[in-house]
C-alpha cells in the first residue's frame, strides 16, 4: 500500500512540476541578461533540484555505510548500493543540465577552469568508481565492507562540490543559488516551482531506491534457490 501511494505521489508531483515549469513559472532571469535564448534558462528549474537530489542520494550512501559497519546488516549495504546507483544517474543529469544551462548563460558547454563544474565532475566520478569497486569484488562481506568505507570517505566530494563556489568564488562563473548570498532564486512562483521540483525528484529518488532494493532482494533469493538446487 505504501509503495502504491509513493509511486502515485511521484507521478503526480512530476507531472505537476513539469506543467509548472513550461506553462506557469517565469524565466528565472532578466531576458536582457541572457546570453542565449532566454527560454533555455528554464532548465534552471530542473538543474537545481536534480543536483540537490544527487547530494541527498550520496548522503544516504554515507549514512548507510556507517550503519553497515556498525551493525553488519546486509540491508544497509543494499540501501547504499541502491542509493549510489540512483545518485550516479542524478549526478550525470546534473552535469548534462548544467552544461545546457552554461551554453545559454556563458556561450559554451564547459568552462574548463570553473571550480563548480570540475568538482561536480569529480563527484560523479567518485561514485562511479564506487560502483566499479563493488563490481570488482565477488565475496559479499568483503565487498560490503570496502564499499562502506569507500562511501564514507567518498562523501567528502559532496560538501566540496556544494561549497566550491563559496570557497573559491574567484574561480567560478557559477552563481550562488542556494544558501547565504544566493542570487539565483527570487519571486514566489520561481521559489515555489523550485521547491515543488525538489519534492518531486526526492520522491523519484525514494521510489528508485525502493525498486532497486526489491530487485536486489529478489536477486539474492534467486541465487539462494540456485545454490540449494545445485546442492
Amino acid at each position: 500500500m505504501f509503495k502504491k501511494i509513493l509511486f502515485s505521489l511521484t507521478i503526480v508531483a512530476m507531472v505537476v512540476s513539469v506543467y509548472m515549469i513550461f506553462f506557469i513559472a517565469p524565466i528565472p532571469v532578466d531576458p536582457m541578461d541572457a546570453g542565449g535564448n532566454p527560454i533555455n534558462f528554464k532548465i534552471f528549474y530542473f538543474h537545481v533540484p536534480i543536483a540537490i537530489t544527487a547530494y541527498l542520494a550520496f548522503a544516504i550512501v554515507f549514512v548507510s555505510g556507517i550503519m553497515y559497519l556498525r551493525t553488519k546488516r546486509e540491508i544497509w549495504d543494499t540501501r547504499a548500493v541502491s542509493a549510489s546507483e540512483a545518485g550516479v544517474i542524478f549526478a550525470i543529469l546534473t552535469l548534462i543540465t548544467g552544461s545546457l544551462w552554461a551554453r545559454s548563460a556563458w556561450g559554451q558547454y564547459w568552462v574548463t577552469w570553473d571550480v563548480r563544474l570540475n568538482t561536480s565532475l569529480v563527484l560523479f566520478l567518485t561514485y562511479l568508481s564506487y560502483l566499479m569497486v563493488r563490481k570488482s569484488i565477488d565475496e559479499p562481506e568483503k565487498r560490503a565492507r570496502l564499499s562502506a568505507v569507500f562511501g564514507i570517505f567518498g562523501f567528502i566530494s559532496v560538501p566540496l562540490s556544494f561549497l566550491s563556489i563559496r570557497l573559491w568564488n574567484r574561480a567560478t562563473v557559477h552563481p550562488v543559488v542556494v544558501g547565504p548570498g544566493g542570487g539565483g532564486i527570487s519571486g514566489d512562483v520561481v521559489i515555489g516551482t523550485v521547491l515543488l521540483n525538489i519534492v518531486a525528484f526526492i520522491l523519484l529518488l525514494t521510489s528508485l531506491i525502493i525498486l532497486r532494493m526489491e530487485n536486489e532482494k529478489l536477486a539474492g533469493e534467486i541465487a539462494s534457490i540456485k545454490l540449494t538446487t545445485n546442492l
